[in-house]
């Protein structure tokens, strides 16, 4: 096939997300239809920094001047709404490539954790960010006319659809740069096709809006009982930026306004800290802290949403080099006053001051933690519900931070309920007498958790432990090791060792029952052969008969069975098996001698199940759990 004719009209199909899309917004956003020319404008202001961006290597793009401007205007006879910009356009391609499809990564994910409840999809599509296509919740047609700069005036793009699934394509002339967004109304939004409705919307959702937003000016005709349209325009919105402005003179709905025009989303922001910064480096930002995560937010090569502005030029979005990667959830701005006007990501890489700007950034936003903590527990719950284990990486992607990010960690525990509630300093201040170390178990489920053979002795004893069963714990485990002074000890590494915890009478008898089933655990330990690397009696059992156990410095099984479930090698390791020496069945165990290979395997398969592991040979457990049963009956 040749390439297609761009002189006639094209019909073209939409990629099949954005058909799904569509859908979704027409019927999931409507109780918000006011959006569209949030998200319109929004767009709008995007291609005019992006003009300002590409003007600075090349000036001849600026035919006609930089007095950058979106203009918004209504035709009640037509029926329709238009948003114009002088901004950097579209080419034919472009048009294509950025109206007909999705180009954002996790998209299909993004749509597999769509519900079907309108409450919840809402919620999540204003997170995916719903841009242009919020322009079908309130029109039944949308043309857009378009021209890229630098392009002569017969070589604009007139893409049109109904947003049923395809669009057409077709030459076009447009004297300016820029672009022309046409929403033919629907029935029943004829309230829109007013100058007061328009101007309400724009100044509650676009003010902050940094480009002019120009309408036709308007005054009373007494003659006629009505408003007459001017030639004259004038400005609606404040049109500076916003976070140049004092804080003072900022509400706290400008602020949650410019998070969702800055963030692409309709939720408000849980949490923002604002601040110019002076000395060596100065620049200004204005952080925020999503109130929910985005769908991509395990993708760590996903662009951060940081926007870069150089003396209120803006510079790229996304300049993933101004936060660390583990807080890639949060959004916002940055403004330097020292950076180079034609700086590009691979400068951004090695300059000094992006370092410095990157270290009172991410220090800004850990004291903005720190204080949701403090001050709002509620707010900060919900932060780590929906952002926690991704701040759990900084343990070990920021090592000069890594104590400040330990006290921000949560943890579900034995006293928790299963809530992730407990930080690590709530854990030391409730330490028993003599006990020198935090203690810890991971494992797959909280419930898998909760009842691990390993806790028995703890929950006599009442000392708390904590329940790790997040899949980046094994991994931030790695990197902490101590909290103020007291070294992590996991409960299923090592011989237990109580300490101060133990009381002499419990040492005297952990001797003594050494010594007796001495001859148990060499017939024990012969009988499983290659299976395990040590067979010993234990007190840290109180109601299972065994558990399994590794050496203190080994890989964990849980981290043996996350390699091994994520494809990747794991190190051969064999487990310890440890015997409760007051259990029925180890007693019994003493005097078995026929039957000892098939007790002693069985013990060893229900720890490792109890752990959460697979057996190797699932057909020789059942085998020999029948023959135990049948022998129990026949008795």
């Amino acid at each position: 096939m040749g390439a297609p004719d761009t002189k006639i009209k094209e019909t073209l199909g939409f990629q099949a997300e954005v058909k799904q899309l569509l859908h979704l917004v027409t019927h999931s956003l409507y109780s918000n239809k006011e959006i569209f020319l949030r998200e319109l404008v929004s767009n709008a202001s995007d291609a005019c920094d992006k003009l300002r961006f590409e003007a600075i290597a090349k000036p001849e793009l600026l035919e006609g001047g930089p007095d950058y401007a979106i203009r918004v205007s209504y035709d009640k006879a037509a029926r329709t709404i238009t948003v114009s910009d002088n901004g950097i356009g579209m080419s034919r391609d472009e048009a294509i490539q950025h109206l007909g499809t999705i180009a954002k990564s996790g998209t299909r994910e993004f749509f597999a954790q769509l519900t079907g409840d309108q409450q919840k999809d809402t919620q999540l599509i204003g997170q995916f960010g719903v841009g242009f296509y919020s322009s079908f919740i309130v029109a039944d047609r949308v043309t857009v006319i378009s021209r890229r700069a630098g392009l002569p005036a017969d070589q604009a793009v007139k893409w049109e659809s109904d947003g049923s699934g395809e669009f057409t394509v077709e030459p076009a002339a447009r004297e300016a740069r820029g672009t022309d967004v046409i929403l033919h109304l629907k029935e029943g939004e004829d309230e829109l096709l007013s100058s007061w409705k328009l101007r309400s919307i724009l100044t509650k959702y676009s003010d902050h809006i940094a480009t002019p937003i120009r309408m036709k000016k308007e005054e009373w005709d007494k003659d006629k009982n009505d408003y007459v349209v001017k030639d004259e325009e004038e400005t609606v919105n404040q049109a500076s930026a916003l976070w140049t402005r004092t804080k003072s003179d900022i509400t706290d709905e400008q602020y949650k306004s410019f998070y969702q025009h800055v963030a692409h989303d309709f939720t408000e922001p849980l949490a923002w800290t604002h601040n110019r910064v002076e000395g060596k480096t100065e620049y200004i930002q204005l952080l925020y802290i999503p109130s929910h995560a985005p769908f991509d937010i395990w993708d760590r090569n996903q662009r951060h949403g940081v926007k870069l502005y150089v003396r209120r030029v803006f510079i790229m979005d996304d300049a993933e080099q101004l936060l660390p990667p583990y807080l890639r959830f949060v959004r916002g701005v940055v403004d330097s006053s020292d950076l180079p006007l034609n700086v590009s990501r691979e400068i951004l890489q090695e300059s000094r001051d992006v370092k410095a700007i990157r270290e009172g950034c991410t220090k800004r936003v850990l004291s903005l933690l720190e204080d949701l903590a403090e001050n709002r527990k509620d707010d900060y719950a919900k932060f780590w519900s929906e952002f926690g284990q991704v701040l759990k990486e900084g343990v070990g992607d920021d090592p000069a931070n890594r104590e400040r990010i330990a006290r921000l960690l949560r943890f579900a525990s034995t006293t928790s309920e299963g809530a992730q509630s407990v930080s690590l300093g709530d854990y030391v201040a409730r330490m028993k007498p003599g006990q020198k170390s935090i203690y810890y178990l991971t494992a797959d489920t909280l419930e898998a958790a909760k009842s691990s053979p390993h806790l028995e002795i703890f929950r006599k004893k009442g000392v708390e432990v904590l329940l790790l069963t997040d899949r980046v714990d094994e991994w931030m485990l790695t990197f902490l090791h101590e909290f103020d002074g007291k070294p992590l000890a996991s409960v299923a590494k090592g011989d237990l060792d109580l300490g101060e915890l133990a009381d002499a009478q419990e040492k005297e008898e952990q001797q003594k029952v050494a010594d007796e089933y001495k001859e148990l655990v060499g017939k024990v330990k012969s009988a499983l052969g290659e299976r395990v690397q040590d067979v010993r009696v234990t007190l840290r059992l109180t109601d299972s008969p065994a558990c399994i156990v590794v050496d203190r410095d080994a890989m964990s099984a849980h981290l043996a069975r996350l390699l091994k479930a994520a494809g990747q090698k794991a190190p051969a390791s064999k487990p310890i098996l440890e015997l409760n020496p007051h259990h029925p069945l180890v007693q019994r165990l003493k005097y078995e001698e026929a039957k000892l290979a098939d007790w002693a395997a069985l013990l060893l398969d229900q720890a490792v199940l109890a752990e959460g592991g697979q057996l190797d040979d699932p057909a020789g457990f059942v085998r020999r759990l029948n023959q135990m049963l049948l022998d129990a009956a026949a008795k």
